[in-house]
């Protein structure tokens, strides 16, 4: 398998685990470093160099969305709130790779 299947595969993974986890209430450590891991393989496969800037916008907006009190929305709040934190875990340590490698090349001149 390419590592570009492995990648889209690792970001499809993460993104289900995070929504069903939350979903489902299902918080263990297990699920976090399994969120953990997938996330740094996406950031080391996934992101290319045009991708950088753009990659690193969304991720803080999610961030911020994830700050945001969606608890308080009625019914769905709790789910929601659990979903966006668990994208959260998901993605940093991609954003984490991202951004070391953009620094990298950008110190190195490349």
């Amino acid at each position: 398998m390419s590592t570009e299947k492995i990648g889209a595969w690792s970001f499809i993974v993460g993104a289900i685990v995070a929504v069903l986890a939350a979903l489902l209430s299902f918080d263990t450590s297990a699920v976090t470093t399994l969120l953990v891991v997938l996330g740094f393989i996406v950031g080391l496969l996934n992101i290319n160099d045009k991708d950088t800037t753009h990659f690193l916008v969304a991720v803080i907006a999610l961030a911020a969305a994830g700050n945001a009190n969606v608890d308080a929305i009625p019914v769905v709040g709790a789910q929601l709130q659990n979903i966006l934190r668990n994208i959260g875990i998901f993605v940093a340590p991609a954003a984490a790779i991202v951004a070391l490698k953009s620094i990298y090349e950008m110190a190195s001149g490349k």
